[in-house]
């Protein structure tokens, strides 16, 4: 079974270009400049390099005993959703299914009981000659 995944929030979704911003291509296109009209490769005046930015390095990730428990509490969590999707059986087919395994029960175990009885008489007599 997969984990849940939860939703992310909107502030953090990718934000889609809108259609009223023209592309390098188009923008070259309208500005009357042939040579970036090319889509195939963009011209270097065209690539736009955002600058790098350093970032700290990752913070070790909470105590072992505390991963634990936030990995129980959310498998607990999950089986409640689970559960919710059972289809549960009605009083009377649960005691119509309890009942024929009873009845199961019974007859398998008179079975065997007479089968080890036969076995036992033939091994007493193998025995005795």
């Amino acid at each position: 079974m997969g984990r849940i995944l939860k939703k992310r929030p909107t502030s953090l979704k990718k934000k889609k270009r809108s259609d009223a911003e023209p592309t390098g291509a188009e923008s070259a296109v309208a500005a009357g400049d042939a040579r970036s009209a090319d889509t195939s490769k963009p011209a270097a005046a065209d690539i736009v390099r955002k600058p790098e930015v350093k970032r700290p390095a990752a913070q070790p990730v909470s105590a072992p005993a505390d991963n634990v428990v936030t990995r129980a509490v959310q498998f607990l969590r999950e089986v409640k959703i689970e559960l919710k999707k059972v289809t549960w059986p009605t009083r009377k087919q649960t005691m119509g299914s309890t009942l024929v395994v009873i009845v199961l029960v019974v007859i398998i175990s008179l079975f065997l009981g007479l089968v080890d009885l036969g076995l036992s008489a033939v091994v007493r007599a193998v025995f005795r000659a």
